[in-house]
């Protein structure tokens, strides 16, 4: 293997955590980003640093730019990542057939080997998982735990894999 395989790291649901029992908050904190409040994982910068070694880190969001502007510093990230772009008339509400991401995403990867982290798969993506020519792994994560050691080990183990 020549280069490194993408990771595309979504940030709503993998890093910007929700839905967790106020009472039992995962290690964290909160940071205001364009004055909507975000409860950003500790787990998750850890988990994204280390795995540099083995990714080229692509941010895979609906943040795009934002992500960079707003993230590396509390994620302890050293250096901006590059970020998909999506279309201004995607669907909002995620109703259509497919996934809103998939188009950018496959013209990114083209054939190179890809995992993305998300938390809003639909069938749409596993099947585009499925049939690409490239390895690829979708790991998803729920939105009030994010990205776990689980999910960085199945991550890390994947990518020893391809080489």
């Amino acid at each position: 293997m020549q280069e490194k395989p993408l990771l595309y790291v979504d940030v709503d649901g993998v890093i910007s955590l929700w839905g967790f029992d106020p009472n039992r908050r995962p290690p964290g904190a909160f940071a205001v980003v364009d004055g909507i409040p975000h409860f950003l994982s500790q787990a998750a910068g850890r988990h994204l640093l280390a795995l540099t070694e083995w990714f080229e880190l692509v941010w895979c969001t609906g943040w795009e730019e934002k992500a960079n502007e707003h993230l590396l510093t509390p994620l302890g990230l050293p250096t901006p990542l590059h970020y998909l772009s999506f279309d201004a008339d995607r669907d909002p509400g995620h109703t259509t057939p497919g996934h809103w991401k998939l188009a950018a995403l496959q013209a990114h990867a083209g054939d190179r080997p890809l995992a993305w982290i998300d938390d809003a798969f639909n069938a749409a993506c596993w099947d585009w998982a499925a049939d690409r020519s490239a390895p690829t792994l979708l790991v998803a994560t729920r939105p009030e735990t994010g990205l776990l050691d689980a999910h960085a080990e199945q991550l890390r183990d994947w990518a020893r894999a391809l080489l």
